[in-house]
This record gives structure tokens, sequence and C-alpha cells, in this order.
């Protein structure tokens, strides 16, 4: 069996004009489940083909019209044409564009107005930054090549190079109109880091967050420090996105690192940022797990343990109500008991339990001491079913960093090249990538869709 696939132009006047794309042969056996429908390099043959013959077309379309002089108002007349090569989603393709001139004035004007120095189209660029979001260049760029009859630009610098452009233009881009006003939203920022190729330092710190509203709209923003990309500017327009007013009221959650307090100031979040409960847990949780490891091998021993694990608990329980000062009283007792310890046995290669139990308690006292300002109640907030802390932001900084840059893939990355892929793989995140095809010429946007055809 043959098949042959034809389109068919049918012109604006009535006019039809059709041109045989592709013969394709059936294979041999139609029973056999692997000789069903055509192959993948039969496909990829065909789109590209139909992509040929659908910008030629377009081409010939555009060169029937007439633009006017923007000088005299006269019409103008083709004076000549030019070929441009455009690396498009379904192959690269030979564009013939016609150039004008006004035969009155001498004034010239171009068919389309396209970006300087284009070479491919908008919808390609988009798909490899996507990809690119997702995976390593070189293997974003072989997956490409395998999938679709792309056979211009799908280098791995090349990728990168496009993917870095558009997460440019994604950093400058200005903020969506959101649909509705926020009553409230929830800011957290915290930071993360890593590898630096550089030859001055061996990591790079990664700023992200979240902002989140009630109706569930939230945004993600992340940065590396000491780049052209403003942190402050990142934040901004998040909670510009998710519908901040003037009557919004912001609440904001940090690990209590001053530096990320004063990237807030200067977003303008003017209220005090509560220290979120994550980072108070993990230390938490590290000395009960300490505390249920001591030695009771003599009866002062047991009674002391008991003593302390109920402590440790009481101490998370009156951190959790937002009570640094009893928390305070919570520490002496722990400390009054812990000499009945003294001369424990150490392991091989670990200090003995009731000396790391010391040292996180030490640690505990002195993160309170510094953040008890910024201390709140937990327990309320959470029984309001409000946020108590930056523990979706850890998770921010898993899947949008650590994945792609620090856990699968073990690479160093360069300041500008890891903080433009992070503004790409927000957008990702965010959904700002849309899926709608991009056009070589845009009706909208076309100087001459609305000009009259040539005779």
């Amino acid at each position: 069996m043959k098949l042959v696939l034809r389109l068919v132009e049918m012109g604006s006047d009535g006019s039809n004009r059709s041109v045989d794309v592709l013969e394709i042969m059936s294979r041999n056996d139609p029973g056999d489940i692997a000789a069903l429908g055509i192959t993948l390099s039969q496909g990829k043959q065909l789109l590209g083909l139909i992509q040929q013959e659908f910008v030629a077309a377009q081409c010939r379309d555009h060169a029937a019209r007439r633009p006017t002089c923007r000088s005299c108002a006269a019409v103008c007349q083709v004076k000549d044409y030019r070929s441009r090569q455009i690396a498009t989603l379904f192959g690269q393709v030979t564009v013939r564009l016609p150039r004008f001139r006004c035969a009155g004035c001498g004034t010239r004007e171009t068919a389309v107005d396209w970006p300087a120095r284009c070479r491919s189209t908008p919808e390609l660029d988009q798909l490899q930054a996507h990809l690119s979001a997702l995976m390593p260049y070189r293997t974003a760029a072989d997956l490409l090549e395998h999938l679709l009859p792309v056979d211009a630009g799908i280098s791995h610098e090349s990728m990168r190079a496009r993917t870095l452009r558009f997460g440019e233009a994604l950093r400058d881009g200005a903020a969506l109109e959101p649909t509705t006003a926020a009553s409230a939203i929830i800011l957290s920022l915290d930071s993360t880091f890593i590898r630096s190729c550089e030859e001055d330092q061996r990591h790079l710190e990664v700023r992200l967050g979240n902002v989140e509203a009630p109706d569930g709209s939230r945004q993600v923003f992340a940065a590396v420090a000491k780049t052209d990309t403003a942190i402050a500017a990142l934040i901004q327009r998040s909670l510009a996105e998710v519908g901040q007013v003037q009557e919004t009221g912001i609440t904001a959650f940090t690990d209590g690192c001053s530096g990320l307090r004063s990237i807030l100031v200067d977003a303008g979040v003017t209220a005090s940022p509560g220290l979120d409960w994550f980072h108070i847990a993990m230390r938490l949780q590290h000395a009960e797990k300490t505390a249920g490891s001591l030695p009771a091998d003599t009866s002062e021993r047991e009674n002391a343990k008991v003593v302390i694990v109920a402590e440790v608990d009481r101490l998370r329980w009156r951190i959790w109500n937002g009570k640094a000062k009893n928390a305070k009283l919570t520490l002496e007792r722990i400390r009054a008991v812990m000499p009945v310890f003294q001369g424990e046995q150490s392991g091989r290669k670990t200090d003995p339990p009731s000396r790391r139990l010391w040292t996180a308690l030490r640690e505990i006292d002195r993160y309170l001491t510094s953040q008890s300002a910024w201390l709140v109640n937990y327990a309320e907030r959470h029984r309001a079913g409000l946020r108590v802390g930056t523990s979706i932001t850890e998770g921010t900084a898993n899947f949008l960093v650590n994945r792609r840059m620090n856990k699968s893939q073990q690479m160093r990355w360069s300041r500008r090249g890891a903080d433009l892929l992070l503004q790409v793989r927000c957008a990702v995140v965010n959904g700002k990538l849309g899926s709608g095809p991009g056009q070589i010429f845009k009706a909208e946007a076309d100087p001459v869709s609305n000009l009259p055809m040539a005779a």
C-alpha cells in the first residue's frame, strides 16, 4: 500500500494550489504490531516537509503585500528579496523576505519587524529553555534531536546560550496582572548553596522563597547572590502577581539571618519577619534524639535521663507556644542534672551522648538568645491554619535548586549561568512558559497584515 500526503493551499481569492509532500510506503505485515502506523523517522520527515511548504506559502502571501511609505504615504514596490535561515521546532527553513522601496521618495521598508539577530523562532527558544531547566543541556539537546526534526541549534552550547538569553528576558519582564486582590500574603525567604566553578570561592549562595495568597495562588523566586538579578525586585514582582494591594497584610518568615531580613526591608516588607519553626524544630529534634541515647547504667543516671527527656519535650512545647522566657528555665533545669554524666566513656569515633547533648542545648540557647525577638506563637497560628515557617521553602530549595544543580547532577556552576537558569526554572514552576505555538508571522504584530495585496 502507498499513501501520498498532499497539502492544498486555498487563497482568499478562491484559488487553490496543491503540492505532494511525502509518499509513504506501508510496511509488509500489517498484522505485526511493530509495523503499525508510521515510524518516528517518517513522522519527523513529514513534519519537516510540512514546515517547509507552510513557510513557503507564508512567504508568498507576504510578498504579495505592499506597505505604505512612512514618509510620503505612497505604496511601495518590491526592491529585491533576501533569504534568511531560521531554525524552527520542525526543522530549519529558508525564509524569502521581500524588501520594499518607495518609487517617489526612495524610502525603504521591510516586510517584517523581527528582533535583531533573530536566528530561531520563539517557540523553539521556549522549548529549549523549558527542557534545559529540567535536565542537563546535553541531555536536553539529545532529547530534542531524537524526537523532533530539529536540524539547527541543537548542540548543548546553543541550548545553554539560548536558555540564558531566555532567562535574561524573564528576569527583566514585568509582573503579570493578578485576577483578584489578596487580603493576606505569606512570604518565606531562605538560602541554600551550590558548587561554584569560579576560582575565588567553592560555593555560590542562592536566595529563594515563596509567596502565597489565601486563594491558593503561589509564586516562587530565586536568584544567586552578587549577580545582576535583584532579589528584592523579584520579591516585589512575586507579591504583585499574587494580588498585593495597599491593604494587603504580609507575614514573612526567615531562618533568622540578618541578611535575609535586610532583603525583606529592601523589598518593602516593613513588618518584622517571624522566626520559622522548621529551623527551631531541627535543633530540638537533634536534642531529643541525643537525650534518648543517654546511658542509664546507674540509678542516678536513669533518674537524670528521665528528667532530661521530659524537660526537652517541655522545651519544645514552650517554644511552640512562644514562651521564650520559660524555655530558659527549662534549659537551666537540664543543666542542673547534667553533672551526673561526667566521666561517661566516648566511642572510638564519636563524643559521648552527654557531651553531644550539652553542645545541642548550648546551640539552642544561643539561637534563642539571638532570635527571641522574632519568635511567634506557632501553636496559635497552626490552629488558625496559617503557616508557621519556611518548610515549604525548604521543599522549594530541593526541587528548584538541588535536583537540577546539586543532587542529580554533580556539577559546578558559574554565577551568571546558575542565576539565569534559575529564572527559567522559576518560570516553569510558576506556569509562565505557556504551551501556545509561536508563529513566524503574527497577524497582530505584522506591520503589513492589513495592507493591500499586489495586483
